[in-house]
C-alpha cells in the first residue's frame, strides 16, 4: 500500500491504528488513538465556532433611510407652532386647541413608543418602518383634508387632530429603533455616530418644519407641502433592512431582550444570573439618565411647540420665533456631527464626563431666558438659543447611548427615554399654557411665569447629573470579545509540511512508508499485508486553528 493511497483517505473518517491490528500479528503493541483523535475533532469544532464580525455597506443606505424618514416624520409636531395664531385664525379654533395639535403627538407618542420595541422583537425593524411609512401617508393627506373651506370649524379641527394622531404613529418609531438599528449594523468606531446622526434627524425636522410653515403660504397652504413632502419621502423605506447576516459586535449578536425584562430589571425583580440584571448602581444611573434626557428634551419641545407664544409677545415676528427653534436645533445638529466621531474614536469611555460639563451649561442657558426674553434682544435669544442647541444636542445620542449601555436593551432603554422626553413636553406645554399673562398684562398674554418654572426645574433636576457614574458596561464587553477573538485569529497556519503533515493532515512523523512495505508508529512496525480488507484511514490528525 502506498502513501498516495493512504493520502486519499477521507480525513473525517478517521480511526485509531488499532483498527488494522490483525490476527496475523497478535503481539503488535498499538496504541489506541482513538481519544486523541476525538479530542482533535472536538477542537475543529470548537475553533469552528468563533463568531466573525463583519461590516456591510449596506448599512449606509439603511441609515439614509433611517435619516430621510426621520427628518419628515419631526415635521408635523413643530409644524403649527411658529403658525400658531395664523392657524387658529383660518381655521377658526383657539390658541389652545392649536397647541393641542402639537400635544396630541406628545400624548400618543408614549404608549406607541413603548409598544414598539414589543413589536421589533416580534416583526424585525423593516416590518416597523413599513408601519411608520403607512401611517406617514395617512396622516399627510387626512391631514390636508382638513383644509377643505367647505367643512365646519369643528370638522376641520377633527381632522388635522386625526392626521397628528397618526403622524404619532410614525414619529416614534424611527425614533425608538435608532440605537438597536446602529448596535445591529454599527461596530464600535461607527455606534455612536450612527446613533447621533438618526436621533437629531427628527428634531432638524422639526426645525425644517419650524421655517417652513410660515415661508410656504398660508396655514391651508402648507398642509398640502407637508403632505407631498410626506408622500416624496415614502420610497426611503425599501433602503432599510432587517439585520446583516454577521453581526458586527458582540452586543449585535445577542439576542434582543424584551422591554419587560427591562422594566422588571429596574425594579429588581431579576436573579444576578439573568442577562437582563442591572446592578443596583446601573438602576440608579438609569434613571437619573431617564430624567436629564427627559427634562431636556421635553423643553426643547416646548420650545418648538410654543415659539410664537413665547415671543411674539415680547414683539417678535412668527419667523423671527420659527427662527430661534431652528437656530437651537441647527447649531446642535452642526456640533453634533463634529463631536460624535469623538465619541466612537477619542471619548470612547466618556459619557459620563460629557454629561456632567454640558448638563450644567445647558440648564443656566434656560435659566438665562427669565431675563433674556425681552423687546430688542434677538441677537442675545440667537446666542441663548445656539448655546441650548450646542450642548441639547450633543447629549441626545449621549443620553441614548448611554441607555443602552448600562441596560444592555438599546430600544427598550430608547423607548423608555424617548417616552419619558415626550412625557415631560406635555407637562412643560400645558403647565406653561396656563402660566400665560391675561390680556391686560404689559405686555399681554406674556409668558415670563412660564419662563420661570421652566428654567427653574430644568436647573433642579440638572443638578442631579453629579450622581452619574455612567459605567459603559456594554463597550467593556464588545471590546473584551473583540480582543479575544482577535488574540485567537493572530495564530496563523503554517504550511502542512513545516508541521510535518500530508495535504489530507496525516502526521508524516507517525506515519511512514517504507520501501520494504512498512508503516511505522514511533517504534512499533506493521508489515502492510496483501489482503484487501485491511486498510488504514487515518493513522494521527493534526488540526490549526481557523482563522
Amino acid at each position: 500500500m502506498a502513501i498516495d493511497d493512504i493520502s486519499t483517505v477521507q480525513p473525517h473518517a478517521a480511526i485509531s491504528i488499532s483498527s488494522v491490528q490483525s490476527k496475523l500479528y497478535p503481539d503488535t503493541k498499538v496504541t489506541d488513538t482513538s481519544q486523541c483523535v476525538t479530542h482533535v475533532e472536538q477542537s475543529k469544532e470548537d475553533n469552528e465556532q468563533f463568531p466573525v464580525y463583519r461590516l456591510y455597506k449596506r448599512r449606509f443606505a439603511g441609515l439614509a433611510g433611517f435619516i430621510l424618514l426621520g427628518l419628515v416624520t419631526g415635521m408635523p409636531w413643530a409644524w403649527f407652532g411658529p403658525i400658531s395664531n395664523d392657524a387658529a385664525r383660518a381655521f377658526h379654533i383657539s390658541i389652545d386647541q392649536v397647541n393641542w395639535l402639537g400635544n396630541i403627538i406628545s400624548c400618543v407618542y408614549l404608549p406607541v413608543s413603548l409598544l414598539v420595541p414589543v413589536f421589533c422583537s416580534r416583526f424585525g425593524i423593516r416590518r416597523c418602518a413599513e408601519v411608520g411609512v403607512v401611517t406617514l401617508l395617512i396622516s399627510g393627506w387626512v391631514r390636508y383634508a382638513g383644509t377643505i373651506t367647505s367643512l365646519s370649524s369643528e370638522s376641520a379641527y377633527t381632522l388635522l387632530i386625526l392626521g397628528q394622531f397618526f403622524s404619532a404613529i410614525s414619529q416614534p418609531i424611527f425614533q425608538v429603533l435608532g440605537p438597536k438599528y446602529s448596535e445591529m449594523w454599527f461596530d464600535l468606531k461607527g455606534r455612536t455616530t450612527a446613533t447621533m446622526v438618526i436621533a437629531v434627524a427628527n428634531p432638524v425636522g422639526g426645525a425644517i418644519g419650524q421655517m417652513l410653515s410660515p415661508l410656504v403660504g398660508t396655514a391651508r397652504e402648507s398642509l398640502m407641502v407637508l403632505a407631498i413632502i410626506s408622500t416624496a419621502v415614502a420610497p426611503a423605506l425599501f433602503l432599510i433592512d432587517n439585520e446583516p447576516k454577521s453581526p458586527p459586535t458582540y452586543a449585535g449578536s445577542k439576542a434582543p431582550q424584551s422591554l419587560h425584562s427591562l422594566l422588571c430589571a429596574m425594579v429588581g425583580k431579576v436573579s444576578p444570573d439573568d442577562p437582563a440584571y442591572m446592578a443596583p448602581r446601573e438602576r440608579l444611573d438609569f434613571t437619573i439618565n431617564t430624567l436629564l434626557f427627559g427634562v431636556l428634551v421635553g423643553a426643547a419641545n416646548a420650545l418648538s411647540i410654543l415659539s410664537a407664544q413665547y415671543f411674539e409677545p415680547e414683539g417678535y415676528s412668527d419667523t423671527i420665533s420659527g427662527l430661534f427653534g431652528a437656530t437651537l436645533l441647527l447649531s446642535g445638529v452642526i456640533a453634533g456631527v463634529f463631536t460624535a466621531p469623538l465619541f466612537d474614536r477619542v471619548l470612547t469611555h466618556h459619557l459620563g464626563i460629557t454629561l456632567k460639563v454640558l448638563v450644567p451649561i445647558a440648564a443656566g442657558a434656560w435659566l438665562s431666558l427669565i431675563w433674556a426674553v425681552k423687546p430688542d434682544n434677538t441677537g442675545g435669544l440667537f446666542a441663548i438659543m445656539a448655546i441650548i442647541g450646542i450642548c441639547s444636542l450633543i447629549m441626545l445620542p449621549v443620553g441614548l447611548e448611554l441607555g443602552a449601555e448600562v441596560t444592555r436593551n438599546a430600544d427598550g432603554s430608547a423607548a423608555i427615554l424617548w417616552c419619558a422626553g415626550n412625557a415631560f413636553g406635555i407637562i412643560f406645554i400645558i403647565a406653561e399654557g396656563a402660566l400665560r399673562a391675561p390680556a391686560t398684562a404689559s405686555p399681554p398674554y406674556n409668558m415670563h411665569a412660564a419662563f420661570v418654572l421652566h428654567g427653574v426645574f430644568v436647573m433642579v433636576v440638572g443638578a442631579c447629573v453629579v450622581f452619574v457614574r455612567a459605567k459603559q458596561a456594554r463597550r467593556e464587553m464588545d471590546e473584551r470579545m473583540a480582543e479575544h477573538l482577535d488574540s485567537n485569529r493572530r495564530v496563523d497556519a503554517m504550511p502542512m509540511d513545516t508541521l510535518g503533515t500530508t495535504s489530507s493532515g496525516q502526521s508524516i512523523k507517525s506515519i511512514e512508508k517504507e520501501e520494504r512495505g512498512s508503516i511505522q508508529d514511533k517504534d512499533n512496525s506493521i508489515p502492510l499485508t496483501d489482503k484487501k480488507d485491511i486498510r488504514a484511514d487515518v493513522i494521527g490528525t493534526v488540526t490549526r486553528p481557523y482563522s
